[in-house]
């Protein structure tokens, strides 16, 4: 049985794993992000045929040598795992009360006001590498409504612990990017889907689920209705999409129809953080279709993630460490509304705790067919499993607080009552 003490200490040698490593690092797209692989990927997308064969090598290379990245490209900072990283520490802090763990938070704070989209008026992120995708290419330093939602919750979390103006001020100016910058697709008489980018195409489901809880928190901490109002619809587009079996496609293209895991986790997390803001029954009736359809198909036989419920394509990998640190995350989030999710994080995390933690303190990235993927990837699963451990432990001490608290009480009731006479 693993404790929040087993926790502490991986989250400790994990802490000196990141110093010693540094802040910049491979990444799960690193195969592609480069001029040789982002020409043999668009090459992949408009001939499938001649795309494949131009793939292939790093295909390969993927499964069976993963330390082949650093052939197609360069260590790299990501945005995305700062605010993790920004967010870990933050709920480190929260645990212990060590200051140092909050000086950590502002100093990823202050590499994400470094690294935002400056051609952008507002505050807003994205890749830091050109993004090939099926519909072309987002030119990196594109900001994304997968990726900006992150920074605004670790702005938030940092606000709401140490007050600061700045940080107010930005999170009002990602309010606003994602209010007027993000483009509205309407879907139905109640819903709209919205854009990936300021440049994209609507109909992606975990992006609309990101919008409506970014907006959905800034009406209530901006107390502005009008972000209410267009994160609603967004929400609505969520909850309309839901597929009777419980499940989100990715899409509603017609094409990307594959269910994944984590992008199912990103779509609850959203609906449970807007339940949790909003007490909207809808969402609270679509997570517990969703939470059915996420234990019953989304986990292997051991109770640990695995990446598909029906893989789209032939996978080079079982298991995603990104998937697991998901599923912590969910479960966290969750457990006090579904109590069944408790059993599968404490099993997630059992799991994490004794085959995923390297000797240097760091964190196996996949299992493969053949072995591990052990090449440690910031944005792909190092930041979101440090974050979700860190939150871990805040909630771990927050109930055995809450506990001692019950426990002094009662003392102090008997106390109290021994002293009367009879």
């Amino acid at each position: 049985m693993y404790t929040s003490d087993h926790v502490a200490r991986v989250l400790g040698n994990f802490r000196k794993w990141l110093d010693a490593y540094g802040e910049t690092s491979w990444d799960q797209q690193s195969f592609f992000a480069g001029p040789l692989g982002g020409r043999a990927k668009s090459l992949y997308y408009r001939h499938r045929l001649v795309g494949t064969v131009a793939v292939a090598p790093m295909i390969f290379c993927e499964a069976f040598l993963p330390g082949a990245r650093r052939l197609f490209h360069h260590p790299t900072r990501f945005p995305i795992a700062d605010a993790h990283y920004a967010m870990g520490f933050a709920f480190l802090y929260e645990a212990t009360g060590d200051f140092s763990h909050l000086e950590n938070t502002v100093h990823f704070l202050t590499e994400l006001e470094k690294s935002r989209c400056r051609q952008f008026k507002e505050y807003c992120w994205g890749y830091p590498f050109n993004w090939v995708w099926r519909g072309g290419v987002a030119k990196r330093q594109t900001p994304l409504i997968t990726t900006t939602p992150y920074v605004y919750e670790a702005f938030l979390q940092a606000y709401e612990l140490h007050p600061r103006g700045e940080w107010k001020e930005i999170l009002e100016s990602i309010a606003r990017h994602a209010r007027f910058d993000i483009k509205d697709f309407r879907t139905s008489e109640a819903a709209s889907s919205c854009s990936y980018s300021p440049f994209g195409e609507g109909g992606v489901v975990n992006a609309a689920a990101y919008r409506a809880f970014l907006l959905t928190s800034a009406s209530r901490v901006f107390s502005n209705d009008d972000y209410w109002r267009v994160a609603e619809r967004n929400l609505n587009f969520v909850l309309e999409n839901q597929n009777r079996d419980g499940s989100w496609y990715y899409a509603v293209d017609g094409v990307r129809d594959f269910v994944d895991h984590f992008h199912t986790c990103f779509v609850m997390k959203a609906l449970a953080k807007i339940h949790a803001l909003t007490g909207n029954e809808a969402c609270l009736e679509t997570l517990s279709r969703g939470v059915a359809y996420y234990v019953n198909n989304l986990f292997a036989e051991d109770g640990l993630p695995k990446p598909f419920s029906k893989a789209p394509r032939l996978t080079v990998y079982k298991r995603e460490l990104y998937d697991c640190a998901e599923c912590i995350n969910l479960c966290l989030l969750l457990r006090d509304r579904f109590p069944q999710l408790e059993a599968t994080l404490e099993t997630v995390v059992g799991g994490i705790l004794r085959d995923w933690v390297k000797s240097d303190g760091s964190f196996r990235s996949r299992r493969l067919h053949l072995g591990w993927d052990n090449v440690p990837m910031h944005r792909w699963g190092q930041a979101q499993m440090f974050r979700s451990l860190a939150f871990y432990l805040r909630e771990t001490h927050e109930a055995s607080r809450d506990e001692s608290r019950l426990t002094s009480v009662s003392v102090d009731q008997l106390s109290t009552l021994n002293s009367q006479p009879l």
